[in-house]
């Protein structure tokens, strides 16, 4: 039974606010309204911090997934997506997946001849009723434009054969297909029974200790005012002397006092400056539990540890993100194939089964790049392997583990 589009607009707008936060924080313009025991919010203003961390956090993923082809490509899919510009396609879907735990690809006819278009349409902007077998949609809701409010302008709701069209809240047309899903195909980042809908890079714990990275910094750029400028005073000052200028203090390198009637003269003191070394601390600890979270090392956040690293070793210590990758990899790689599913679908104006794309195999590049002694490594151990069992390995799955496409010739 059919939910409706009135039920698939309350849940996006539920939803909508998270989504938009995450957004805020990888294009660094979140605020946080922290508010201090000891510093006045007007002081705090003028010394807001931007951390990078939320996106660092998503493209040291990001940059690492790098689709190649469909294997075994029995439906012509690689062409779909070669004619809808799969350079960017791919990057855009992945990215917007990685900061809102999903996005969404719409697919509709193509203007010239008959491959159909694809569009990725974010997860601010879009959701769904979803099939938990097929993680294939039942019903979908998208925005495809809004106003200066933020208030929907033009609106898709999808099911099974059916697309409608809707402007300023009022249905417009509707196109029909041959085709038993919806044309709004979700692809999400670390699914499970629990979130369905996949989670986000940027996780509350990575935002508590980005938001606690930015209060350190706060703090630091409020206390190197009075680093810079240590206060000073002075003591046994006649009552009738004349008040003395704070600001030429300051930045006097000569005072003059003259001594009073009696022949005393006044003394001079300077406090105690505030040591600035708690919060490189605190800002080391906030780092490592950033990393901790998201993989990362300190020396992704910027905090340098030890000498340049050999490739093997920047491997090693990023073993936690490479599990991370890889996972993401699987998780999108359904997603793709679901989309070239139904767009294969649209283009043939008939409807395939699910099933008979079995043997299409999505393939990515490494997600780290080999260095020259790898390559070498991988050399002889592919000379012994196929010393042993001729033919185990070949072209391809060499390609596979390197990255690098053989010559032609």
């Amino acid at each position: 039974m059919e939910k409706g589009i009135e039920y698939l607009r309350k849940k996006l707008e539920r939803y909508r606010s998270g989504a938009k936060k995450r957004n805020e924080i990888y294009n660094m313009k979140d605020k946080d309204f922290s508010l201090g025991i000891t510093i006045p919010p007007h002081i705090r203003n003028q010394y807001r911090a931007t951390l990078g961390w939320g996106a660092k956090a998503v493209d040291s993923v990001a940059d690492r997934l790098v689709f190649r082809e469909f294997a075994e490509d029995n439906f012509d899919l690689n062409e779909i997506f070669n004619m809808n510009s799969a350079d960017i396609f791919f990057d855009d879907a992945i990215l917007s997946a990685l900061v809102n735990s999903c996005s969404f690809v719409y697919i509709s006819e193509g203007v010239e001849g008959n491959i159909p278009r694809l569009q990725v349409i974010s997860g601010e902007n879009a959701t769904g009723i979803l099939d938990p077998i097929t993680r294939l949609l039942t019903e979908g809701y998208a925005v495809l434009s809004r106003n200066s409010f933020g208030n929907p302008t033009e609106e898709l709701y999808f099911v099974a054969g059916r697309t409608d069209y809707y402007a300023e809240g009022y249905y417009i047309d509707s196109v029909h297909y041959n085709i038993d899903y919806p044309l709004l195909v979700p692809i999400i980042h670390k699914p499970d029974a629990n979130k369905p809908f996949g989670r986000s890079r940027i996780t509350k714990s990575a935002v508590y200790y980005q938001q606690y990275a930015k209060r350190v910094l706060e703090r630091s750029d409020i206390t190197a005012e009075f680093y810079s400028f240590p206060q000073k005073y002075v003591l046994g000052l006649d009552a009738d002397a004349e008040p003395m200028d704070t600001w030429k203090a300051t930045v006097s390198s000569m005072l003059q006092f003259t001594k009073d009637s009696q022949g005393e003269s006044p003394e001079i003191g300077q406090f105690t400056s505030v040591s600035m070394s708690p919060f490189t601390e605190q800002l080391k600890t906030a780092a490592s539990g950033f990393a901790g979270e998201t993989g990362l090392t300190l020396d992704d956040l910027g905090f340098s540890t030890d000498n340049p690293s050999s490739a093997e070793a920047i491997k090693a210590s990023h073993e936690t993100l490479r599990l991370q990758a890889e996972k993401a990899q699987r998780d999108f790689s359904s997603g793709f194939l679901n989309v070239g599913y139904l767009a294969a679908c649209l283009r043939d104006n008939f409807p395939y089964k699910r099933n008979q794309l079995y043997l299409t195999e999505p393939k990515w590049e490494p997600v780290f790049k080999p260095d020259a002694s790898t390559i070498s490594l991988v050399g002889d151990g592919a000379i012994k392997l196929n010393q042993a069992v001729p033919g185990y390995f070949n072209y391809d799955n060499l390609r596979d583990l390197t990255g690098i496409k053989g010559s032609d010739q």
